[in-house]
Order: structure tokens, then sequence, then C-alpha cells
């Protein structure tokens, strides 16, 4: 029997692939010694008038736990959560947060000038500030004419 039928809908399909969502999203990733989610924060960046706005929640950091560093259009964060209760692994039934060191590193918009960035951490949300450099303009290139 043909899988796929002229004038029949992808209904079945995409059935399929919501039962399957519906599947993975029930089990628990968190296995002992194995961590298949994010090890680090999820990052928002904004684009202001005069800057862009890097934030990112990091509930159960402390901002000496911090270090933000910026090279060849690069900008490094690295942190690193405590566990807040001495919960032993094998007494978690469901482990969602992480803990523990973490890195992340991102590309710099294009017209970020690297000497003016800022950084504060109040109330768990890291806020970086990147200001913007002057846009270049389109430069013209004479072309000459020559011999060969």
């Amino acid at each position: 029997m043909p899988v796929f039928r002229w004038g029949h809908s992808w209904e079945a399909f995409e059935d399929l692939e919501r039962e399957v969502d519906r599947l993975l999203n029930s089990v628990n990733f968190a296995f002992h010694g194995i961590r298949l989610g994010s090890q680090f924060p999820a990052v928002n960046l904004y684009e202001l008038d005069n800057e862009y706005l890097l934030t990112s929640e990091l509930p159960g950091t402390k901002a000496e736990d911090l270090e933000i560093t910026i090279s060849n259009g690069l900008l490094n964060i690295k942190g690193r959560r405590s566990e807040q209760n001495a919960v032993p692994e094998q007494s978690y039934r469901r482990q969602e947060r992480f803990h523990g060191s973490w890195q992340r590193s991102l590309s710099l918009p294009d017209r970020v000038r690297e000497e003016g960035l800022s950084a504060d951490f109040v109330d768990g949300i890291l806020r970086i500030r990147l200001p913007k450099g002057e846009q270049e303009q389109p430069r013209r290139i004479a072309v000459a004419e020559g011999s060969d």
C-alpha cells in the first residue's frame, strides 16, 4: 500500500509530529551524570537607538561568579550557579535547573564599540550595554585605466 497518494493531505504526518513532540516533552532528560538540556542561560539581545542591550536571567548566581571578556568581536560570558540545597542527586525526581559552571560566547554586532562596554548585575538580571559605533559609509574606489 503506498504511503502517499496525490490528493491526500499531510494531516497524518502532522498528527505524528505532534505526538512525538508531546512524548519528548514528557521525558525527563536529567539522567545521573548526563545533562542534555542547555548548559548555559538564555540571553536576549535588543537594538536600541544608541546601543545594543544584552540581558540574561541568572538566578542563583553571584556577581563574583561572573566573568565577562571581549576579544576579536566575541563576547565571552562565564559563570557558575551554585546548588541552592544540598540534595543528593539520587533524590531528584525532576531536575530542570542546571547548576555548575557554564560559558557562553556570542558574536557581537558589527557596529559595537568594544571600549565602551559596561555590565551590571541587579536582582539576578545581567545587563550588558554594547554602545554602537559610527556607521561606516561606503567608499567609492577610483578605477584607473591602464595598459597591460
